[in-house]
């Protein structure tokens, strides 16, 4: 990697304290850079050829935000740098609006009734509803620790992207589940092991899924972050407001929050039926 990348990388890991995973993601987007003082003509081809390669729009947008943070980092360190090339970045590319996959209330019912018995059942099971009731993401499951865990107020502090952390509420039905399962969870981890280590995440999602055919629910696509679609689509549908929800995911921007607002069609379809004039003046 050319060293004005590593530069790029070390200053963003030892001065902004990114995480490792973050500076992967700088690496690995970075590479399809080829040169480190590009142009725009050099821009443009950065996205062409990852086009070419089959990229989707979203996960070229994903290397373009880590490219753009780059390219702004140089222009404010770069002696070379003249005026025109300070202002050089890469525009996002348009996305295809998807109906993100969540989990039915019937299928969240049937995880509900479900009585696991013995540690491995048990730990799916406090899993599946600390995902479903709090919307989490998985690294953030698998990470919580007991100390984490406050049951009188009913808070979950999470550590999040970043090396951010933040209060997240639980419900009674999880703070039940959560008290009856640290009676057979001896460990600092919430999630863990016999031996007390981290839980994969393979094995997470090998599990999940297993249960989920057992319970007879279809599993929808990225089944694990499924929960988190499906806690965000019911949070709005409940009347929680887009900012609460952005504390709650933990997302950087309401940009990113906003998008579970348009999810649902038959929620859509259900208010127009209700506002409509025509329906109002009917008969």
């Amino acid at each position: 990697m050319d060293a004005r990348f590593e530069q790029f990388i070390q200053e963003k890991k030892y001065l902004a304290n990114v995480s490792a995973a973050t500076c992967e993601w700088y690496k690995q987007s970075l590479r399809w850079l080829v040169n480190p003082a590009p142009d725009e003509a050099a821009l443009k081809d950065f996205v062409m050829r990852m086009r070419a390669k089959g990229l989707t729009a979203s996960s070229c947008n994903c290397h373009i935000r880590a490219v753009n943070s780059y390219l702004h980092w140089d222009s404010g360190v770069s002696t070379k740098c003249c005026a025109a090339c300070s202002h050089l970045k890469v525009p996002r590319l348009k996305e295809e609006q998807r109906i993100l996959p969540t989990f039915s209330t019937e299928d969240i019912k049937k995880l509900l009734k479900w009585k696991p018995k013995g540690f491995f059942p048990t730990r799916l099971h406090v899993l599946m509803l600390l995902l479903a009731d709090t919307g989490c993401r998985s690294g953030e499951a698998l990470t919580l620790r007991w100390a984490d865990v406050d049951f009188d107020n009913m808070l979950l502090k999470l550590h999040g992207k970043g090396a951010k952390d933040r209060l997240v509420p639980f419900s009674f039905e999880l703070r039940r589940h959560l008290y009856r399962w640290k009676q057979l969870n001896r460990w600092d981890l919430v999630i863990a092991t016999r031996q007390g280590q981290h839980m994969g995440r393979r094995n997470e999602l090998r599990g999940v899924k297993r249960l989920c055919k057992r319970l007879g629910i279809v599993a929808p696509p990225r089944t694990i972050h499924a929960f988190r679609h499906t806690f965000a689509v019911n949070y709005l549908r409940r009347g929680g407001s887009v900012f609460h929800l952005q504390k709650v995911l933990g997302h950087s921007s309401l940009e990113m929050t906003r998008r579970y607002a348009n999810l649902v069609t038959e929620d859509l379809q259900a208010v127009h039926e209700r506002v409509s004039l025509l329906t109002s003046h009917h008969g």
